[in-house]
């Protein structure tokens, strides 16, 4: 039982180790020597877990996935309206790029042409398929304009989220991501959300955005 403790605990730090230099160095620049160093283990160790690099970011991408589902179902078991619950689930994977590197990594391989392999989705279908049915939820809910095109901006909205964290992370830090996502869904809740109803949102944006900060301190 120690020995498999051990061994998960290894496994853990070699994906942490090279999710942090995929994220700052890019997968082709990151070798498996440098991921050796990083995460002060031995060759031996790093392929006993993993066989090859791209084993290693598809383990990341996979996490991602998980961590992506995982924070969309606990939002939806609390039961809140579908706008609301789309915004919380953009800021809580806003948080997780801040507390870790592993979500940071795994949008670094998506968007750096890195497979995935099935079963594991592609991080921007996975994202567009949790954004497009709360968008449909909340223009069913009357929090979005009736006539709007649900999968275009499903599509707008995924490009919005990723180029925001893709620009962030080469000109400023990772803590100014909930700032920059609050002012995504200012310009968004204008355009989207009926004028009666944006007081509430905009309100929500802001304390959203304050509730991540307060996490990442």
């Amino acid at each position: 039982m120690a020995r498999q403790l051990r061994a998960e605990q290894t496994r853990a730090t070699i994906i942490r180790a090279a999710a942090d230099l995929f994220d700052r160095n890019g997968y082709e620049s990151t070798s498996l020597s440098d991921i050796v160093e990083h995460a002060q283990v031995t060759k031996g160790a790093l392929y006993f877990h993993f066989a090859a690099k791209e084993d290693l970011a598809q383990a990341i991408l996979e996490l991602q996935s998980q961590a992506s589902r995982r924070v969309a179902g606990e939002i939806d078991d609390r039961g809140y309206p579908s706008l609301e619950a789309l915004m919380r689930l953009t800021f809580g994977m806003v948080r997780l790029s801040v507390e870790g590197p592993v979500a940071r990594a795994g949008l670094r391989l998506a968007t750096g042409g890195v497979a995935v392999r099935p079963p594991v989705p592609h991080p921007f279908t996975e994202w567009l398929e949790l954004m497009s049915r709360r968008l449909v939820g909340a223009v069913r809910e009357s929090d979005i304009h009736p006539d709007v095109d649900v999968e275009a901006v499903a599509h707008s909205l995924v490009c919005f989220f990723v180029g925001t964290r893709v620009v962030g992370r080469s000109r400023e830090p990772g803590a100014r991501l909930p700032r920059r996502m609050a002012e995504m869904w200012h310009v968004l809740i204008r355009g989207l959300v009926p004028v009666p109803r944006r007081p509430r949102y905009l309100s929500l944006a802001a304390r959203l955005e304050r509730e991540v900060m307060a996490a990442a301190v």
